[in-house]
């Protein structure tokens, strides 16, 4: 598989780890920009964007803070409408794969309804969706175990830890097997030991679902380790500044981090994010 992106200009394409049983383009942005008025002017939150997601891959972006992100994965989930360039999603227009329910999304806040249990949550997409509704090949009891909640099932939210939460909340967009997962910073909230006990789910999640996901961190340490490939993102405005390959094995461990390649990938993305 490839991923390319553009990059002052210029086409540029690496080789990605393939998986098997997946093909094709999960997304393509060509010359993506995103501008929103304010008060005091106009601010252009993306500029430029171009880059191909193969289907399949686990991808990251990364970046300083106002690099846009977040606006991105709302453009691919069509969320947010650009003000210039085009998006496709699963080779046709990103409104399309919402309304096919081909998009799942998590968001910073689990956002779960308090009166309904963990599986009641889950299966609220499937009771609000109408005709478009559309179950998965995992029902929402198997996605709970899926995500390490079996026996939860009849728990509240307040019954439920940070990290609890957000698995449920993983386990309700799964719920419509969606082919592309986007992620905003899902984990950022969590302790250090629930996030990375939630990472290596997360990696059991896509080894075994195999959904492409786009995943937006912080970390440094999260998008090495959770990733195939990470582009990281440069500020004011938001545009390409490198697409990177995690060449790590699979499957991965905490332990990993420790290992001189791990190290070394980790310096390379603090190395092109001071210049960003």
């Amino acid at each position: 598989m490839t991923a390319s992106v553009a990059i002052g200009g210029l086409g540029v394409s690496r080789a990605a780890p393939a998986r098997a049983g997946v093909a094709g383009d999960a997304v393509r942005c060509d010359g993506v920009s995103v501008r929103f008025t304010t008060e005091r002017g106009t601010v252009t939150a993306l500029d430029g964007v171009s880059l191909t997601i193969r289907a399949g891959s686990f991808l990251t972006l990364l970046g300083p803070s106002g690099c846009g992100k977040s606006t991105l994965l709302r453009v691919i989930a069509d969320l947010v409408a650009p003000s210039a360039g085009g998006v496709a999603v699963l080779g046709d227009r990103p409104e399309v794969a919402r309304r096919n329910r081909d998009i799942g999304f998590v968001f910073q806040d689990a956002a779960l309804l308090p009166w309904r249990t963990a599986l009641q949550n889950v299966t609220l997409p499937l009771e609000v969706g109408g005709s478009a509704a559309r179950p998965g090949k995992r029902s929402p009891q198997d996605l709970l175990k899926l995500v390490g909640l079996g026996g939860w099932e009849n728990a509240f939210p307040h019954e439920l830890s940070g990290g609890m939460r957000q698995r449920v909340a993983i386990a309700r967009a799964l719920v419509s097997d969606p082919k592309l997962l986007l992620m905003d910073e899902p984990f950022g909230a969590l302790d250090e030991i629930t996030r990375d006990r939630l990472n290596e789910e997360l990696l059991g999640v896509w080894e075994s679902t195999g959904t492409t996901i786009v995943f937006v961190t912080h970390s440094i340490y999260e998008a090495v380790f959770l990733s195939q490939q990470v582009l990281v993102l440069a500020a004011r405005p938001g545009r390409v500044r490198e697409l990177v390959d995690i060449d790590l094995p699979l499957p991965r461990q905490l332990g990993m981090r420790e290992t001189p390649e791990f190290v070394r990938l980790a310096g390379r993305l603090r190395q092109i994010l001071e210049t960003c």
